[in-house]
């Protein structure tokens, strides 16, 4: 053997025998990690059911308090007399007020060292206890604690979802008068999560709660005055809670600078790149590789990211995540055009900071309505570029945007619930990308919060808001829930009416095939056999991904045609005049006959082969 290639032997060898010992590291690091933090969240649940059963005897024990009150009172008037009622009186709420000063001032210090430790907080771990700290104050009585204890239960944090604990604890902040929990409430009752579906009533919530000055109720006020949602469409009063909102962003900018992060499409994510692994398989890395320099755009724009914060065992590679976004931005991504304006404006060695060139990419970002781009340009318009902003987008960039990276990675680890109610909130805000992925989370039926009849009725109200802010998938979704009847009467008028607008006005490739299938059987719509075959054609114009199923319902129409041709020829008429192909093979007759082209062309293609 030559001894380079016996160098090269021992090289891969050592390779492998230190990513393995590495990857043990790293697996005893996260079971340690685990077992550390499954601590933390059991001293969080121990502290909550106090919490819970404090609120409960509260009452119990005032009531207690006052009985005993007025028996030592009245012991005290006949042995000492009526003139010293006043100056026990003095005394006993002195002591009181002292006592409840102390134990309010160790509320208090607990639940800012929460504060300071969740903002400080790089793992779960920390934020786990943090969260001890916020129970412990919370159990004091402590109303911002319990605010937080609230909504950890409600969305689910480090997995103790809890809705019918946290509406308890929503409805007792409420009487104290917690903005946050009457937004809490408002929009617990326009799901029915937990609480009556009762629109009048969440309405009446939200209104409490911008009063008490939640910018969240302000928003989702906002949105409904807007688009007319349970409430007479009024632009100007929209525009009066909008513009407090974005006053409100506007001054958190002045202190921070950072981009939002990526509001993930569920319906469009790439599947192979959301796995629970910490680390990626080389192999897999290499088949990623592979697909991004083949030109799959998803993939590109992941292994940027990947390759920007250095995630998933990959090192952080400046070089390589500007490499994978520029060939994704020259095929059209706006997530990767709003990347490198990223890049561009924070600065590093592959992307020196120059504010013109990060001004480029996210306008061509924002041209294509990302969220990101619209950010960044917000952030350059804000520091003096003067180009005046939108509203609604200004008030989109508020820090609740940030749940829409926790309900991503709680939908990833299989959290339904917990993912849900997160998504659902910024639905509630107006988030276009939130409603799609409530809906789509909705029609899986995985949901356990929600009965099952009101999944597909509440996922095709979603659907529609989605719809009516510019998403084509979703204006087909519509006509798929009309067509079948899915949380609504079946109505094949009205899906064919939707898969029209997402035909004409968004070109979407699935609703041309839709409707040109409609149009071969006659379904809602006149029955038009020459309109078909256009639509069809169109179809596999507008997307590659078309062409196979084009080319067979194009088999199946002119096969169909041919026969009803042969059959109905005039000198048959007479003999097969009692033949109907519904009548024989039954209502999914069409389906029998694509079944038979695809096995004569397979027995066509071994005899060609064979």
């Amino acid at each position: 053997m030559k001894p380079l290639s016996l160098l090269i032997e021992i090289l891969i060898i050592l390779g492998v025998i230190i990513k393995n010992i590495e990857a043990e590291k790293h697996n005893k690091k996260q079971k340690e990690r685990n077992v550390t933090t499954q601590v933390s969240v059991n001293e969080v649940k121990r502290f909550l059911s106090h919490i819970l059963e404090r609120r409960k005897l509260i009452k119990v024990i005032y009531q207690r308090e006052n009985a005993l009150g007025k028996k030592k009172i009245q012991r005290k008037l006949r042995i000492r007399g009526i003139q010293n009622k006043d100056l026990s009186k003095r005394n006993k709420n002195h002591l009181r007020k002292q006592a409840k000063k102390n134990f309010t001032d160790e509320g208090d210090q607990l639940f800012k060292m929460g504060i300071k430790i969740l903002q400080q907080s790089k793992s779960q771990k920390q934020k786990a206890e943090a969260y001890v700290f916020f129970a412990k104050a919370a159990n004091m009585g402590n109303l911002k604690a319990m605010e937080k204890m609230a909504d950890a239960l409600l969305f689910g944090n480090f997995g103790m979802q809890n809705i019918t604990a946290a509406i308890q604890l929503y409805e007792s902040l409420a009487k104290e008068g917690s903005y946050k929990a009457q937004n809490a409430l408002g929009f617990l009752s326009s799901y029915g999560i937990g609480m009556e579906y009762n629109q009048a009533k969440a309405l009446i919530y939200y209104t409490f709660g911008s009063a008490g000055g939640s910018m969240m109720s302000q928003m989702i006020l906002g949105y409904r005055y807007l688009s007319g949602i349970n409430v007479l469409q009024n632009c100007e009063v929209a525009l009066n809670h909008y513009k407090k909102v974005a006053d409100y962003i506007a001054d958190k900018l002045e202190k921070s600078e950072s981009i939002p992060v990526e509001k993930v499409r569920l319906t469009e994510r790439p599947e192979n790149l959301s796995s629970n692994s910490e680390i990626l398989d080389w192999d897999i890395y290499q088949y990623y590789k592979f697909l991004a320099e083949r030109g799959d755009v998803q993939i590109q724009v992941s292994l940027g990211q990947l390759h920007l914060i250095g995630r998933k065992g990959l090192d952080q590679d400046y070089y390589k995540a500007l490499y994978y976004f520029l060939k994704a931005a020259k095929a059209g991504s706006a997530n990767a055009m709003a990347f490198i304006g990223k890049m561009y404006l924070e600065g590093n060695a592959a992307a020196p900071q120059n504010n013109a060139t990060a001004f480029k990419y996210f306008s061509m970002a924002a041209s294509k309505g990302n969220a990101i781009g619209l950010h960044g340009l917000g952030l350059l318009y804000f520091y003096g570029k003067g180009v005046p902003v939108l509203y609604k987008g200004v008030c989109e960039l508020g820090h609740w945007a940030e749940k829409f990276l926790t309900a991503y990675f709680a939908y990833k680890d299989g959290d339904i619930d917990s993912s849900l109610v997160q998504y659902a909130l910024l639905a509630e805000m107006g988030y276009e990308v939130a409603q799609s992925n409530s809906a789509f989370i909705l029609e899986s039926k995985k949901v356990k919060i929600l009965e099952k009849e009101k999944m597909y009725p509440m996922a095709l109200l979603l659907w529609n808001r989605a719809a009516i802010q510019g998403n084509a998938f979703a204006r087909v979704k519509i006509g798929d829930y009309h067509y079948y009847g899915y949380g609504t009467k079946k109505d094949y008028q009205t899906a064919a009416t939707h898969y029209n607008i997402a035909a004409d006005k968004y070109h979407s490739a699935q609703a041309m095939f839709n409707l040109a299938y409609m149009y071969e059987h006659g379904l809602g719509i006149a029955k038009d056999i020459h309109l078909a075959r256009r639509l069809y054609d169109m179809a596999a114009q507008t997307s590659p991904d078309a062409h196979i199923p084009v080319f067979f319902a194009l088999m199946k129409l002119e096969t169909v045609h041919l026969l009803q041709d042969i059959l109905f020829f005039k000198q048959f008429t007479m003999c097969w005049k009692w033949m109907k192909l519904d009548n024989t093979l039954g209502p999914y007759w069409d389906l029998f006959v694509i079944g038979l082209i695809v096995a004569v062309l397979i027995f066509l293609l071994r005899n060609r082969y064979g």
